[in-house]
This record gives structure tokens, C-alpha cells and sequence, in this order.
């Protein structure tokens, strides 16, 4: 099979969208079932700290106004906690809660079933060369989505 490379990032696309999916699920399983992957997202920026809403417009690449309903939604849920910003009276630090902190986990034991299921799938040597290979293609950089 000849492969112009469409092919392969095709490919990659739809590996990147079964990870998605296998999280979203897992997720749904663990009873999180009002977290969409863009919170996950917006949940990697926070996690890092010193995060506010602006911040988290950036990471994701939409507008203050969408970052602030997507925060207010996971503020609703329990999942995130505004506190004062010692450096900026007028900001908001973002803290993951308890809550927030077990989705996070649920997340990545997600994450780690469905690289389970591919490790099954190709066998474990097909896998480790699957591994160093992405590892040697990816370049560091935010976490964030795609569109």
C-alpha cells in the first residue's frame, strides 16, 4: 500500500480520536458523567497552577467569554474552585478540587485502558516500537485541543 502521508496522518487523527473517546467513556463509567474533553483540557492547564480563566482562554485557543462558561461549569459541578490571586486583586486563581483531582485520575486510568487495548491489539513488541516511535515524532508543547 502506497502512502503519500495523508494516510498516515489520517491515521493519527483517528488514533488521537479513539484515545478521546476511550476517556470520555471511562470517564461516563467512573460516574463523571458531565465532563466533556474540552474540560479535561482545561483541566491540564489548571492542574499546573497559577491558572485563571484568561489563562485558560489562551491554553485552549477560544475567547475569554467561552473560557468563562466552560470554568463556570466546572465551578457549578464541584470541580474547580476560584480563590483570590495574591498578585491581582482583581483575578481569580482556578484550583482543582477534591472532585476535580478524581476526575483528573479517572482520566488517566482511562487513558491508560484504552493504551491497554491497543497493547493488546498489536502485541507488545508492535507496541514498544508504536511508543519510541510517537515519542521520537512528538514535540513538547501545551496539551490542548485540536480544533
Amino acid at each position: 500500500m502506497s502512502d503519500d502521508g495523508w494516510d498516515t496522518a489520517v491515521a493519527v487523527l483517528r488514533v488521537a480520536a479513539q484515545l478521546v473517546d476511550g476517556i470520555q467513556e471511562g470517564l461516563e463509567r467512573r460516574g463523571f458523567d458531565d465532563i466533556r474533553p474540552a474540560h479535561g483540557f482545561a483541566f491540564v492547564r489548571i492542574s499546573a497552577g497559577d491558572a485563571t480563566t484568561a489563562d485558560v482562554a489562551v491554553h485552549l485557543g477560544i475567547t475569554k467569554q467561552a473560557a468563562g462558561q466552560l470554568v463556570d461549569h466546572l465551578v457549578t459541578r464541584g470541580y474547580v474552585e476560584r480563590r483570590p490571586d495574591p498578585r491581582d486583586a482583581r483575578a481569580r486563581l482556578l484550583v482543582l478540587t477534591a472532585r476535580g483531582w478524581a476526575c483528573t485520575a479517572a482520566a488517566e486510568e482511562a487513558a491508560a485502558e484504552t493504551a491497554e487495548r491497543w497493547k493488546r491489539r498489536l502485541g507488545p513488541s508492535t507496541y514498544r516500537h508504536l511508543a519510541t516511535a510517537l515519542g521520537a515524532l512528538v514535540e513538547p508543547g501545551r496539551l490542548r485541543p485540536t480544533w
